[in-house]
């Protein structure tokens, strides 16, 4: 039923198909696993096929181990009209130590649309209202994220209307 599963972890083994050059995991294999973390549990508050349409305030914090035990946990903590923002935590840990030693690896925020089945359209989410000081904070922090994407995407818009040839840039 859309509008009750508010958040969702996966839990996994980081495996030895996961590694970058430098031993850990790569960088762009923890932005697969926020996709996929964000999408089931977009669908599972929405109902519906959902697609990424943003990623903000993407940290890699601590690397991440081949054979470490990860999870990903997504919260739903803003909701639009059609949109649903999500806080994602990575973190991993030794799976032969305490599970209190687990490390915060990743962390963004990302935001996902839902869409109806037969044409592809934007459709309505169920709203979610904040019900602690907390809930406040992240739904602030998600609106702050995503206003500083905004203007991000508006410097690269400015740099892409330069004229070729022209000696001035933003």
């Amino acid at each position: 039923m859309s509008g009750q599963q508010r958040q969702l972890v996966l839990s996994f083994l980081a495996e030895p198909s996961d590694v970058n050059f430098g031993g850990k995991v790569h960088g762009g294999q923890v932005m697969r696993w926020i996709d996929q973390a964000g999408y089931a549990a977009a669908v599972g508050w929405s109902g519906h096929y959902s697609v990424t349409v943003a990623v903000g305030g993407i940290r890699f914090v601590a690397p991440i181990r081949i054979g470490d035990l990860v999870s990903v946990e997504a919260t739903l903590i803003l909701t639009g009209t059609t949109s649903m923002h999500f806080a994602v935590d990575v973190r991993a840990r030794d799976p032969r130590a305490d599970a209190g030693s687990e490390r915060l690896c990743t962390h963004c925020v990302i935001v996902f649309v839902a869409l109806d089945a037969p044409e592809g359209s934007p459709v309505a989410v169920p709203a979610w209202a904040p019900q602690s000081d907390e809930d406040r904070r992240l739904a602030e922090y998600a609106q702050r994220i995503m206003a500083l994407g905004k203007d991000v995407e508006q410097t690269v818009a400015s740099y892409h209307q330069v004229e070729p040839g022209t000696e001035s840039k933003p």
